[in-house]
């Protein structure tokens, strides 16, 4: 029995990024596009799709609002029992008369997890039509920590500080190209600081707003190694090994001499 514990804690993760052009405000058109672009995903243990991936980076929350027992959750769940995988996006979500820019986590048995966007975009407008969630949410999964978090939370390292001992960071954004810059330095940074797995996940193409994307989803190791996507539309697939993580925590343990201190909300 603990040798199939210790099996199942040290095995690699198969991790498929979706990096798509965004079809604006168009929560069904999205969905079939999604259907096509993860077609040939075979087994993968999760999928992981960007900010607001139904409807671009849309400041018409009350419009495009769904709930969580709408449908594009019900679709997430739908792929994750016939995948037999985990899937994470962020969509528009309205909770007790709340507007969330919510990530929300769907496990292949249809059990949810799920973290509001706490750095709301003051210059985008965000801040005007969404409420801000004042929590980390660290998911647990085959053995691993997962940290979920969103776009504009990027820029925020004591937000993303690795207090929770997680394995895996995660952001979905839907980041334009005039901070393309930023975008790569910074998710590096947050690999290296935290000594973890940082996963980034951008869109591609143009939005109704007149913004663009240069993509450039990534994964990047603990020791800041990055891997990117490019800027087009396409779908890829990364293993990350659970035993690479420990070995370079034990024989370089900098999470050892972090600052103690507490974050006021």
């Amino acid at each position: 029995m603990f040798q199939d514990l210790k099996n199942r804690i040290m095995q690699n993760l198969n991790i498929t990024i979706v990096q798509p052009d965004i079809i604006w405000e168009n929560v069904l058109a999205n969905l079939e596009k999604y259907n096509e672009l993860i077609t040939g995903i075979n087994k993968t243990d999760l999928i992981v799709l960007p900010e607001m991936f139904t409807t671009g980076f849309s400041m018409q929350p009350k419009q495009l609002k769904e709930s969580m027992n709408g449908k594009t959750v019900g679709w997430m769940k739908t792929i994750a029992r016939k995948k037999g995988t985990a899937v994470l996006g962020s969509l528009i979500i309205e909770d007790r008369g709340k507007m969330l820019n919510r990530a929300v986590w769907v496990n292949p048995n249809g059990e949810l997890e799920t973290y509001d966007k706490h750095h709301l975009y003051t210059m985008g407008q965000e801040t005007e039509h969404y409420t801000a969630g004042n929590s980390k949410t660290i998911v647990e999964y085959k053995g691993w920590k997962f940290c979920p978090l969103i776009c504009y939370d990027l820029r925020f390292p004591v937000w993303a500080r690795n207090a929770e001992d997680y394995d895996v960071l995660i952001y979905m954004a839907n980041w334009p190209s005039p901070r393309h810059h930023v975008w790569k330095n910074l998710l590096v940074a947050r690999a290296i600081e935290n000594q973890c797995y940082c996963i980034g996940v951008n869109r591609t193409g143009s939005d109704g707003a007149g913004l663009q994307y240069l993509g450039d989803s990534s994964m990047i190791s603990p020791k800041g190694f990055a891997e990117f996507m490019g800027k087009e539309e396409c779908v890829r697939s990364f293993t990350i090994s659970y035993e690479e993580l420990q070995q370079f925590r034990k024989v370089f343990p900098l999470l050892n001499d972090r600052d103690q201190f507490k974050i006021d909300l």
